[in-house]
């Protein structure tokens, strides 16, 4: 009698280790697969929302430069208010106009030298934005032969779980 409990607790205690690790294959499998599915199927979705995150960030950065604007012209008009001659000095450098002090050296900016420095600006513009891209792996899953690869193959993962891996009925019930 003792052989027999011995035998059938060490048969339970093989199929619980065997349960457990058909549960465990089965849900690595079908969650690899169902994110290859997701991911195929939502790439472009993804893609659109990675683009408005980075105009989002944009529109921030160009609000944020307004808003600095804002405080420098309201800096510069109290400034304006407390000295009236504030006014004379740099009336000549904003309007062109000749310079009232004979003694005073204005510098003239010429069509060149802003040409040069609009230049260097859009340089930097563009530089900034390359770093704004989509990552490499989501470029890489947009390709359509790289996104039809990963639907079949999330699709077969998805029913190699179902198939090999998915609960089995109790054999006791087969028996009867």
């Amino acid at each position: 009698m003792e052989t027999g409990h011995a035998c059938r607790s060490f048969w339970l205690r093989t199929m619980q280790r065997h349960g457990f690790l058909h549960f465990l294959l089965f849900a690595v499998f079908f969650s690899v697969g169902a994110a290859a599915l997701g991911g195929a199927v939502l790439c472009d979705d993804f893609i659109q929302y990675c683009r408005n995150k980075q105009l989002v960030k944009e529109a921030d950065l160009s609000l944020q430069h307004l808003e600095s604007l804002n405080a420098e012209y309201d800096a510069l008009l109290e400034q304006l208010e407390s000295d009236p001659n504030l006014l004379k000095r740099i009336a000549p450098v904003t309007l062109g106009t000749r310079p009232e002090d004979p003694n005073a050296i204005y510098p003239r900016a010429q069509a060149r030298n802003l040409a040069i420095a609009r230049k260097a600006l859009v340089e930097q513009m563009e530089e900034e934005g390359v770093d704004a891209s989509l990552p490499k792996w989501l470029q890489r899953c947009s390709e359509p032969v790289k996104r039809i690869a990963l639907f079949i193959s999330g699709a077969g993962l998805v029913i190699i779980s179902l198939v090999c891996f998915a609960p089995e009925k109790s054999r006791v019930d087969s028996t009867d």
